[in-house]
């Protein structure tokens, strides 16, 4: 972890730029520590990341509310601890003849974040501004979510109530997002209070976004040294799946200058070491790869505080149970750990119930078996190698190159290569 001394000092937090959409009494405030957007009601002394609905004072669910008897709203537990994988508040004091007190009082070494870049405009505030939202129990209703545990937080419907950085919206609305999926809505809530998830949801369901993006705020907030390790380490079946996982961490993390790499068998370990010696924040890795990278001592897994396991159930059936416990060892105990699965069969409860503590488990539809995603179209064209280098287009290879997921991307490379 890089050392306090040559962290910058905390600073306290100040007003954001009026927003007249903001219910009374509630004010926008910007954290000193991060940069990030939270709201305060000087009323009821709560401050929360989830935006105000005039309609309801105070959210049912308490999301990341904390509360003081006196007048200070700040952070009750010590940045060591677990639960402080959800983003914490810093002091404030309500400022007088309009303008904000800084409080050098505290110091952590998990600032850093440029507050002119992070801080959100009042155009930016109110190009997110909330609209009509049904309730928990009709949202959860409609998209067929279920909640097993205590103290589920409610859903984000909107990407406004996320809080999310001002940066990290603007990847996701410029990737043409109208709204969170319902994997998405239910599980950020959860990952930023720290809690540990096991998510049951049918592939294409958005979960990718749905751990990356907490992740990425956990990120934010340590502020670890990526060369002595990855702080986020996402464990997938296959390549296919790692890259395509990479790719989304690249693109939505670029913004916030998020560095990753991905460990993979079937292709030379030379580059892949050469990344993580530059240092990554996060490493998307199968299992098999990790375990020859960590025998060679070529990374360490100490400073990890954020582990994915996605798709779970096809890690199992893969026979990647053994070494996934192998890597499991060598990550601090002290760690969140988010379970992603398409099925919930026995193998798999084992699994989460001896990584996990305490989860919230999230289910989307069915839980008794595989379902396809019905968003998704499939077309299958069976024919012969031969047949289809003759009759199948440059254009239409080109095409394939373009749009379509890794696998076919090698094959079409393949065959580009043949008719050349």
């Amino acid at each position: 972890m890089a050392s306090s001394a040559s962290a910058p000092a905390s600073t306290g937090p100040r007003y954001a730029p009026p927003d007249p959409t903001l219910p009374k009494p509630w004010r926008g405030l910007i954290d000193g520590n991060t940069g990030y957007l939270y709201f305060w009601n000087p009323e009821t002394k709560v401050t929360q990341y989830e935006r105000p609905v005039a309609a309801v004072p105070a959210p049912q669910s308490q999301p990341l509310v904390y509360s003081r008897p006196d007048d200070v709203p700040r952070s009750s537990a010590p940045a060591e601890q677990r639960s402080e994988a959800a983003v914490s508040r810093p002091q404030f004091v309500p400022p007088s003849d309009n303008r904000t007190r800084i409080d050098h009082s505290e110091s952590s070494s998990a600032s850093g974040v440029n507050l002119s870049q992070s801080a959100l405009s009042t155009n930016q505030v109110s190009q997110y501004a909330n609209g009509s939202q049904m309730s928990t129990e009709a949202y959860r209703a409609k998209h067929e979510i279920t909640i097993v545990g205590n103290e589920a937080p409610a859903p984000f419907m909107t990407f406004q109530s996320t809080g999310f950085p001002s940066e990290i919206l603007r990847e996701v609305l410029q990737a043409g997002f109208s709204a969170p999926t319902p994997i998405q809505a239910q599980s950020w809530p959860i990952a930023l209070r720290g809690r540990d998830i096991v998510a049951v949801a049918k592939t294409g369901s958005g979960k990718t976004l749905g751990y990356l993006l907490p992740g990425f705020i956990l990120l934010k907030r340590l502020q670890h040294n990526s060369r002595e390790g990855p702080t986020v380490l996402v464990l997938s079946p296959t390549r296919e799946l790692a890259t395509q996982i990479q790719d989304e961490a690249i693109k939505f993390g670029r913004s916030s200058r998020i560095s990753s790499t991905c460990l993979y068998g079937g292709a030379p370990k030379g580059p892949q070491l050469r990344e993580l010696e530059r240092g990554a924040d996060i490493v998307v890795a199968t299992p098999g790869r990790l375990n020859d990278i960590l025998e060679m001592n070529r990374v360490s897994l100490h400073q990890v505080s954020y582990l994915v396991l996605d798709e779970a159930d096809r890690m199992l059936d893969m026979g990647f149970e053994p070494q996934i416990r192998k890597i499991v060892k060598q990550i601090p105990p002290k760690r969140q750990t988010l379970m992603y699965t398409a099925t919930w069969p026995r193998e798999v409860r084992k699994i989460a119930s001896d990584l996990l503590a305490n989860p919230v488990q999230v289910n989307i539809g069915n839980t008794d078996q595989l379902v396809a995603n019905k968003s998704i179209t499939q077309t299958l064209c069976f024919c012969n190698l031969k047949w289809f280098i003759t009759h199948c287009s440059m254009w239409k290879l080109s095409h394939i190159w373009r749009n379509q997921d890794d696998l076919i991307r090698s094959c079409a490379h393949k065959i580009l290569d043949q008719k050349a």
